[in-house]
């Protein structure tokens, strides 16, 4: 499948990549990724990178603005994106083909071309070996697109600590770390935390609830984000923090946004992306999201995590 993916890229002299909505380091290095090592090996072709920008990643890179009229003729490369509703731009089925790269289970399996690979680490992590399977025949990898795989490596293992890193991940990161990324500097701006944030952690620290099965809960309302001026994207990125705490099987954050509640499902070893998948969602065994409408609804959720929880 990588020696058609990259037959097709060689075919195309426009490519748009497209990931998912609210986006995560892994869904911008991939993209962005990609889209680099095609500019760097093929200078002639014309290459943008599709959807909303994410405010706190766009030290990464900057999506461009694209016309209807660019898309047509156009080869589409969707990259870290399960289902067809989380495509960012639904403009990306204007395209000639449509390419899918990605590594959730394959349960909507769009595009005329699917590489999914369920047991990687991240899309940017087989980006990276998309790389090394055409390093050979001239596929070049710059300096940018290796700090833009790293950035995406590390956001989707956790640093490293999720049970989908590998042998093959530590390897693949050496490697981009000996390309001469400044990954100190990167580590700094992934993780870098405004002081309204670090006062919503402290907040919800003191304020999780726990039952007596392992299951946790928070829950964020949109009165709670405006009083500690926190959007709902910063307010996601606090749903590790309870995966520390003794006790813990698995977790749910809550959090109110202007249309729907996101569900933020967390786990150590109990498969919740089932869970996920009951409410319009889905993803990995031990991280998945789904949405819900009212906070009866989210109740209900929380009483079906306690019952996974049962043991």
């Amino acid at each position: 499948m990588k020696k058609q993916i990259l037959s097709t890229i060689q075919e195309y002299d426009t490519i748009i990549l497209h990931r998912h909505v609210r986006p995560d380091p892994d869904a911008y290095g991939s993209q962005c990724g990609l889209a680099e090592i095609i500019k760097a090996t093929y200078p002639e072709k014309n290459v943008y990178v599709a959807g909303k920008g994410e405010p706190s990643l766009e030290f990464l890179y900057k999506m461009d603005k694209i016309s209807d009229e660019q898309y047509e003729g156009s080869l589409v490369i969707v990259c870290d994106t399960a289902n067809v509703d989380r495509v960012c731009d639904q403009r990306y089925t204007l395209g000639d083909k449509i390419i899918k790269i990605d590594h959730h289970p394959n349960e909507d399996p769009y595009g005329d071309l699917l590489w999914v690979e369920t047991s990687a680490s991240s899309v940017s992590e087989m980006i990276y070996e998309l790389y090394l399977d055409g390093k050979e025949s001239g596929l070049i990898l710059p300096l940018k697109a290796a700090e833009l795989l790293y950035a995406g490596i590390v956001g989707d293992t956790g640093r490293f600590l999720f049970p989908s890193t590998t042998n093959k991940t530590f390897r693949y990161a050496s490697e981009l770390i000996a390309e001469g990324i400044p990954f100190t500097k990167l580590y700094d701006e992934l993780y870098r935390t405004k002081a309204n944030v670090a006062k919503l952690s402290g907040y919800v620290l003191q304020n999780f609830h726990l039952n007596s099965s392992g299951a946790a809960s928070m829950k964020l309302s949109k009165q709670l984000l405006e009083e500690y001026e926190v959007t709902a994207s910063e307010a996601s990125q606090l749903v590790g923090m309870l995966g520390n705490i003794d006790g813990v099987k698995a977790w749910v954050f809550f959090v109110e946004e202007e249309d729907q509640i996101r569900v933020r499902l967390r786990s150590k070893e109990i498969v919740i992306n089932g869970l996920a998948k009951d409410y319009n969602g889905g993803g990995h065994p031990l991280a998945a999201g789904a949405s819900v409408y009212t906070w009866e609804e989210a109740d209900i959720v929380f009483s079906e995590l306690i019952k996974l929880c049962v043991v």
